[in-house]
């Protein structure tokens, strides 16, 4: 018999799979020294692959900051995934 952990990861309908943990990285010119860049990491749960939190962030970004964006790059992991194991081969010695 499955325990609630187990049916939580193995049924796909219990599960959410467009939420991700969502992370960008984003480049922006120093409001003074325009050739300078500086960078700002956000990050966030968000809707995959829309990204509406990310989209009001660079939206209110561009309307209130002063530093014009460069370029953004975004990474986004599954909040739940089926686990994954691999056996490590080697041994370790401790004082």
């Amino acid at each position: 018999m499955l325990n609630s952990l187990e049916r939580f990861v193995r049924s796909p309908e219990l599960r959410f799979p467009d939420w991700r943990l969502t992370t960008a990285e984003i480049l922006y010119h120093m409001p003074d020294t325009p050739a300078v860049l500086q960078t700002f990491v956000w990050q966030k749960l968000d809707l995959a692959p829309e990204f509406p939190e990310l989209s009001r962030f660079l939206d209110f970004w561009k309307r209130e900051i002063e530093g014009p964006l460069h370029s953004v790059r975004v990474a986004s992991a599954a909040l739940t995934r089926p686990a994954e194991l691999r056996y490590a081969n080697g041994q370790f010695l401790l004082h």
